[in-house]
């Protein structure tokens, strides 16, 4: 039976229904939680997924191509299954409320982090289980992970129109904090196993289970007791609908495309740091923390900024400062493998400077857009609304790096992804006047 067209959802600004919520600090303090965890999880296991997971698919006979496609698939069902699932979740959690939600979420981190730990056990001639457990592990992790839209939803339950950015600033730092620790604790901590391939899982299990325990005694449910429950599935009609809403459309766009840009920049960053500085492994460690340092220092600074300007305005700030950090990356690539410049200082210096701006604007670029499509939903919806909205950040996660990895290989200067990336944050910032056109009508 043909599904029947789902009634417009209404565009009536959160603002007026929220402007009265309560701080609620147990419940951002989890949000905070589940964020993080969510992202040290990722960055403990993403530095050494790939060594794990060659030596299984070496004893199958694959080529080198068929590996680093494998190896790319794992990375990527991460972001697929939270492209697929971001929407439902949220929508549920308009339903049920966010308390259920995150608490299985991080249920879901626990098991299949240790999933994942339980499948690098295995030995060689054991293979293609390991692989399968491994695929399994991943595309579990990627549904529990995609709390991210229910996560937003509970800071725009819990704050004022005036506040929401600031709000919404938590889960950036929140990331960067996750993304900085992450590769430090698979470091160091891995020496608590003796080394053993299953610490990477453990350790992501043992502390998805501490913050599954602090949001069972902390958390209370945030959603308004008021609150019109959804009586229709989520599906890609509504997802559809939400696109359509005044403004939303264009934010969810504009967040794409960013996500898009920054993740030809992720994806490529240890390539561009061995061909141009012949870092080892060790210094990537370092270098990727520096990246999450530089997204928790500039999230904390955009909270104060928040009060005194508009979202629209930090914004345009973050597409600029992107397009400069990553044209900044672009050039010291094209200076170090043109020959166009010797090799060492400046450019070193020059990498770290422009990979910091571009960092810095990707920190301005997150929580204005969520605080922007926060205040454009109906405050019974902000569930479904965020979670279209990191659905759209996932698929940006997925097509981001594969352009970006191939972009790489195309030219000797490896400068390629770059200017991608500039390119279409140049688009981008011609759409930021369609936001204030659109809030006139």
């Amino acid at each position: 039976m043909p599904a029947s067209s789902p009634p417009p959802l209404a565009s009536t600004p959160a603002d007026q229904a929220t402007s009265a919520a309560p701080s609620h600090r147990g419940a951002l303090l989890i949000v905070f939680l589940t964020v993080f965890i969510d992202l040290l999880g990722f960055g403990i296991v993403l530095p050494v997924m790939p060594r794990q997971a060659e030596p299984y698919l070496t004893a199958l006979g694959l080529s080198p191509i068929a590996i680093g496609a494998t190896i790319g698939i794992l990375f990527s069902v991460f972001s697929l299954m939270q492209f697929i699932f971001s929407p439902m979740w949220g929508r549920i959690s308009d339903s049920i409320g966010r308390r259920p939600m995150l608490l299985l979420s991080l249920l879901g981190s626990v098991i299949f982090y240790a999933l994942y730990g339980y499948a690098v056990t295995f030995p060689a001639d054991q293979a293609a289980t390991a692989l399968a457990l491994m695929f399994l592990s991943r595309v579990g992790a990627g549904i529990a992970g995609a709390s991210v839209g229910t996560a937003a939803a509970v800071i725009a339950d819990c704050t004022t129109p005036e506040n929401r950015a600031r709000g919404m600033a938590l889960i950036g730092i929140a990331f960067g904090a996750g993304f900085t620790l992450g590769p430090l604790i698979a470091y160091f901590g891995l020496a608590l196993f003796k080394q053993q391939p299953w610490g990477v899982g453990a350790l992501a299990s043992m502390l998805s289970f501490i913050a599954l325990l602090i949001a069972v005694f902390v958390f209370k449910e945030t959603r308004r007791p008021g609150a019109r429950a959804a009586k229709e599935f989520p599906s890609m009609s509504r997802s559809a609908a939400v696109l359509a809403m005044p403004r939303v459309g264009t934010l969810v766009l504009i967040y794409f495309l960013t996500i898009f840009s920054f993740a030809n920049f992720e994806a490529t960053l240890a390539r561009l740091t061995e061909s141009a500085f012949s870092m080892t492994d060790d210094g990537n460690f370092l270098v990727f923390a520096f990246i999450g340092l530089m997204l928790m220092l500039a999230g904390g600074f955009y909270r104060p900024l928040a009060k005194r300007l508009p979202e629209t305005r930090l914004l345009a700030t973050g597409i600029t400062l992107m397009i400069l950090g990553l044209g900044g990356v672009g050039l010291v690539a094209w200076a170090v493998h043109s020959g166009a410049v010797t090799r060492g200082w400046p450019l070193d210096k020059l990498f770290y400077a422009a990979a910091a701006l571009a960092v810095a604007g990707f920190a301005f670029v997150n929580p204005s857009v969520s605080a922007l499509i926060s205040k454009s939903a109906d405050a019974d919806r902000q569930g479904e609304v965020l979670g279209v909205n990191q659905s759209f950040a996932s698929l940006g996660r997925i097509l981001g790096p594969f352009v970006g990895s191939m972009l790489f290989a195309m030219n000797a200067t490896h400068t390629l992804p770059y200017l991608a990336a500039v390119a279409v944050l140049v688009f981008v910032a011609a759409l930021l006047p369609r936001l204030g056109n659109a809030a006139e009508r």
